[in-house]
């Protein structure tokens, strides 16, 4: 069955995100495959509010192993506490970088990625998975992404894991 998204021109980032995350909730609330999900999920946010990159990593072994993403190739394992990734595991919290350059430690997947987002998926206490976003503009995040990103993650939490 083919999936649509449905966003309005014009709209602000804050509406883009109120029009986007009802659907995006819909389109996964019926499908028990975490992979399937998660793909999903990263394909609304890519298409649906222009991001360079997005997806999300998997804690596995004691690192964070790629999962479901859309963008150029990335980074397939990242070590705790390196990295944005790593750092936002290792400190279970929404680390928002306005210029990735000056990041201490940041991993350059792409050297195209100016700024990133990144948000920890907890389910008992523990990072299960990071959702990552970078954007190929300095500045590019902020209250309103972490806002409303911050929801999708609760919500993959809460019902996808």
């Amino acid at each position: 069955m083919a999936e649509n998204l449905f966003v309005a021109d014009n709209l602000t980032k804050e509406e883009l995100y109120q029009t986007l995350l009802p659907q995006m909730k819909a389109l996964t609330q019926d499908e028990s495959n975490i992979v399937a999900n998660l793909a999903n999920l990263a394909a609304a946010l890519k298409h649906g509010l222009g991001f360079f990159w997005v997806g999300f990593y998997r804690v596995k072994d004691n690192e964070l192993v790629l999962g479901p993403f859309q963008g150029p190739v990335a980074c397939t394992r990242i070590a705790y506490g390196k990295g944005v990734c790593g750092t936002a595991w290792k400190e279970k919290r929404v680390i928002t970088v306005p210029d990735v350059n000056k990041f201490p430690g940041h991993i350059a997947c792409s050297g195209e990625s100016q700024s990133e987002i990144v948000i920890p998926i907890i389910k008992n206490n523990e990072v299960i998975l990071v959702l990552d976003v970078d954007s190929d503009q300095i500045q590019d995040f902020d209250e309103i992404d972490e806002k409303f990103l911050g929801d999708l993650t609760s919500y993959i939490s809460a019902k996808l894991l």
